[in-house]
């Protein structure tokens, strides 16, 4: 009976939390959820470009190609294991039936941080994807209620949740309040942009861009 009780109590926080717990909200979230996954496995490439910065690009790269040709195998009806099943379940409503371009720009976006900036630069250039980025749309979709219109249509809970967290990543690498505040503000900026699945290329070429200037 206490499970019962519990279970009634936890549903009905969440009607009143405003969070939908029809079929397509719920497949939306869970469809967030996994997408944001990759977006953070994204995070360990600083980790592995320390150790050899040659290697992990040429990863990066290949799992990109790799990707692109698995996808487009998909698109024309050869189911690929695993790989084909991921992308459908990670596929927003706008992407079905097109390529899923989120992991290539993703990829590309990581690489050319990598390839154009030197360290701190680079490092947090790809946390600002990996968390800013992926906690935004995160937090926006379960807690999202504040659009402004200088947002874009982007919530405002997410975009304090990108501030925070890419604010909290920048400090920890660089040690230096403005270097995490400027990181943190422009990913914000780029993160407020409607660039759909290009938002990859642009926050970590801006942020790391930023975080470079504050170092010269």
């Amino acid at each position: 009976m206490k499970a019962v009780s519990v279970l009634k109590n936890d549903l009905f926080m969440l009607r009143h939390s405003g969070i939908t717990l029809g079929t397509l909200e719920l497949g939306e979230l869970k469809t967030e959820v996994i997408r944001k996954s990759i977006h953070f496995l994204i995070a360990l490439s600083p980790s592995m470009a320390a150790i050899s910065r040659p290697f992990t690009l040429f990863l990066l790269m290949l799992g990109t190609v790799v990707y692109t040709l698995m996808e487009s195998a998909r698109l024309v009806g050869v189911e690929i294991p695993l790989i084909s099943s991921l992308t459908t379940m990670a596929s927003r409503s706008r992407d079905k039936g097109h390529f899923v371009l989120g992991p290539v720009t993703l990829g590309i976006g990581a690489s050319l941080a990598l390839l154009l900036y030197p360290d701190p630069a680079a490092s947090i250039g790809i946390y600002a994807l990996a968390f800013g980025d992926g906690l935004a749309s995160l937090v926006g979709k379960l807690f999202g209620r504040i659009r402004p219109t200088f947002l874009l249509g982007k919530s405002l809970e997410g975009s304090v949740a990108c501030f925070i967290a890419v604010f909290f990543a920048a400090y920890q690498v660089s040690g230096e309040y403005k270097t995490a505040f400027l990181a943190a503000a422009s990913a914000t900026v780029a993160e407020a942009l409607p660039l759909k699945d290009y938002d990859n290329l642009v926050i970590p070429l801006a942020v790391g861009f930023m975080v470079y200037l504050t170092r010269l």
